[in-house]
């Protein structure tokens, strides 16, 4: 059952691979907490009262309401293809609720500290050095998601137009600007990835390892951590967090809300405007600080 829900995410949903592997741990961990917990791990035999049961146990846990809401979200997703599928007869996922949770605004990285940052930061001219600045350069500058930039292909980058063609979730394509910055960069790079491996091919990944493999997620993490480390004093320094910035750098630009919707690949202005809480602290401190009447 396990097996055909990943192959069903996989080649007919076409989610991303971080997605899939989210969704097969969580279900894992599920199976585990049955069989040691109710001396089963069978799926379909599963009942409301034992996932509420596992629910409440990752509460006692202390995980977070949106760690917990995402794990309810998956097994609501997963009953519902064994439903489809006629495994099981009836959802046991019906009257579960999500959990309250408090709304949390993006963290974001200051105009200030980031054009500090782009500024300081000091990269080797060897093969790695360049990558590391064009991962920091391009999360920062095209607001790709990590997923994203780990699957880009150089076929997809178009130089002549300054513009990048990016693949994201469900499979969408978007395209995305480059900067002059950027883009003056990206030669630089093509030029020692070309020098560090004898020849690029346009089905290569753009972002690899010194063995020319495809680069890893955690490999992104600390390259982003390492370089915001000297800069940024939050406890959040992931590649996601350069996301956020690109959208709240933009709104606070007065870029327009359908546009910055476009450019990070969201489905719907709901999930973008949560940026403008942090453009609205902004002018809010502006208000304050100028007008003779604040």
């Amino acid at each position: 059952m396990l097996f055909s829900f990943i192959n069903y995410l996989q080649h007919e949903k076409r989610v991303s691979p971080h997605t899939v592997l989210a969704y097969q741990k969580d279900l894992e961990q599920f199976q585990h907490f049955l069989k040691s917990s109710f001396e089963f791990e069978e799926f379909s035999i599963a009942e409301h009262p034992h996932i509420r049961a596992w629910v409440i146990d990752l509460i006692e846990q202390s995980l977070a309401p949106s760690s917990i809401n995402r794990k309810i979200a998956t097994l609501r997703s997963f009953y519902k293809f064994l439903l489809r599928s006629g495994v099981i007869s009836k959802d046991p996922t019906y009257k579960i609720q999500a959990l309250k949770k408090g709304r949390v605004l993006p963290t974001f990285v200051p105009e200030p500290t980031m054009e500090e940052i782009l500024q300081e930061m000091r990269f080797e001219e060897n093969f790695e050095g360049q990558r590391d600045r064009i991962i920091l350069e391009v999360l920062y500058l095209t607001g790709m998601r990590l997923s994203e930039l780990i699957g880009l292909k150089w076929s997809e980058i178009d130089l002549y137009e300054s513009q990048v063609k990016v693949v994201g979730k469900g499979n969408k394509n978007r395209i995305i600007p480059l900067s002059v910055r950027v883009k003056k960069n990206i030669i630089l790079y093509k030029k020692v990835f070309e020098e560090t491996f004898s020849i690029l091919n346009t089905s290569d990944y753009f972002i690899v390892r010194k063995s020319k493999e495809q680069a890893y997620p955690m490999m992104i993490y600390r390259v982003v951590r390492k370089n915001l480390d000297l800069f940024v004093q939050s406890s959040k320094r992931s590649p996601h967090v350069l996301r956020h910035t690109f959208a709240t750098h933009l709104l606070n630009k007065g870029a327009d809300l359908n546009a910055v919707k476009d450019l990070l690949g969201h489905s719907s202005l709901a999930a973008t405007q949560v940026y403008t809480h942090n453009s609205i602290e902004k002018l809010k401190a502006v208000f304050e600080q100028a007008h003779p009447k604040a």
